[in-house]
């Protein structure tokens, strides 16, 4: 059976993902220096003004708006009306409610029964999160999301190392991929919309793409004379990032995750520190999921967690192989609760979330890249014992 699939990524310049950036730059250098600290950091950007607002309880003492500006510098908006030294930049943070914090502080199980070290804390909210994994690429990640941030990675390298100097910070990348019983056969379509400066052509700005960014990309093994390739189909690009359009942290969660390949709860990451299972959670999900596909338990992988604010043991855990385990996904799930610990304490110190890692995440996706430590398969070895 034949069938299309699509997914799509946007560049650090991305009005969104400028305020993801300044978002989870600000909550690193507070963990620099307090890694205990409480956040909910989020950002509003438009055309010349940025608002940064939020919960915020920690012994740091950090320059808001100066982060802010260097991290809108190193985006590259050094220019328009939303220029690093030009913007106008509003903070409105406060600190965390005590009502959240008396439920993250001390879980209902340690309230209740003493409970060991990791029932200490409480989810930070109530919320369900998902994780994914899948064999198609080695990075165990769709293809179309993989491929996609690829190329949307690629229009930030070609701008910063000078390779195509006309283009701006803000763009965005899409792929479709046609499926054959499941398994991908071509690249069907490929758009790329990507800002620029006022000199260029149409033309030019469309041969580079094709050449440096596309041909780079995308391997000629899935291209044929049928693939669609759109680029700046508006036909031109000029305005862009916040001055262009409005942007918010944690609008492009599903850019973030798994492309629309897998369920979502809703919940945000950026901005949050882990204390909050929004982010926690979807990670240590992401971790279950690759090791248990790593392991060979499954081909593909989907595994939902659900907390109740102030409470450490999740209330519930699905599991769906898609028809693909090895095993039926009732014993996937009792494994999950066999060999993984879903006690935010627990993965909190599983995946050194006390530490600054976040500023790495909030541009081309949070899953599917090396150095982060829910990335990581070293359960599977554990895990292959179940086969």
């Amino acid at each position: 059976m034949k069938k299309f699939f699509t997914s799509e990524s946007v560049t650090e310049g991305h009005p969104d993902k400028v305020c993801d950036n300044i978002s989870d730059g600000i909550l690193d250098a507070i963990l620099t220096l307090d890694p205990m600290a409480r956040a909910a950091i989020e950002c509003a950007a438009a055309f010349d003004t940025l608002l940064i607002m939020g919960e915020v309880t920690t012994t740091a003492q950090i320059d808001y708006e100066a982060k802010a500006r260097e991290i809108i510098r190193n985006i590259g908006y050094d220019f328009g009306s939303f220029a690093y030294d030009k913007c106008k930049i509003i903070t409105a943070i406060h600190s965390q409610s005590p009502d959240i914090a008396m439920g993250v502080n001390a879980s209902l199980e340690r309230k209740e029964k003493g409970g060991d070290e990791a029932d200490q804390l409480g989810a930070g909210d109530q919320g369900l999160m998902f994780g994914y994994a899948c064999r198609e690429t080695e990075e165990l990640m769709p293809l179309t999301l993989v491929l996609a941030h690829k190329l949307a990675y690629r229009l930030t390298e070609v701008r910063k190392n000078g390779l195509l100097p006309y283009l701006r910070p803000d763009g965005k990348t899409q792929v479709t991929v046609e499926y054959e019983n499941d398994v991908a056969k071509r690249v069907d379509t490929v758009v790329v919309s990507t800002q620029h400066d006022a000199v260029v052509s149409q033309e030019q700005i469309k041969t580079d793409v094709k050449k440096y960014i596309i041909a780079e990309i995308i391997p000629a093994s899935l291209i044929d004379e049928n693939t669609k390739i759109y680029v700046n189909p508006t036909g031109r690009f000029e305005i862009g990032g916040p001055e262009g359009d409005s942007g918010l942290t944690g609008r492009k969660i599903i850019v973030d995750t798994y492309g629309g390949k897998c369920a979502h709860g809703g919940g945000a990451f950026s901005g949050k520190d882990c204390t909050k299972v929004d982010r926690s959670a979807a990670y240590y999900c992401r971790y279950m999921a690759k090791n248990m596909v790593a392991a060979g338990l499954a081909d593909e992988l989907e595994i939902q967690v659900a907390y109740a604010i102030g409470v450490a043991n999740p209330v519930s855990v699905f599991v769906d192989s898609h028809g693909t385990g090895k095993l039926d996904d009732e014993t996937l799930a009792d494994i999950i609760g066999k060999e993984f610990d879903l006690r935010p304490y627990s993965i909190i110190k599983a995946l050194g979330l006390r530490n600054p890692v976040f500023a790495a995440t909030a541009a081309y996706g949070h899953f599917g890249r090396d150095g982060f430590a829910w990335e990581q398969t070293d359960k599977v070895d554990g895990l292959k014992k179940y086969l």
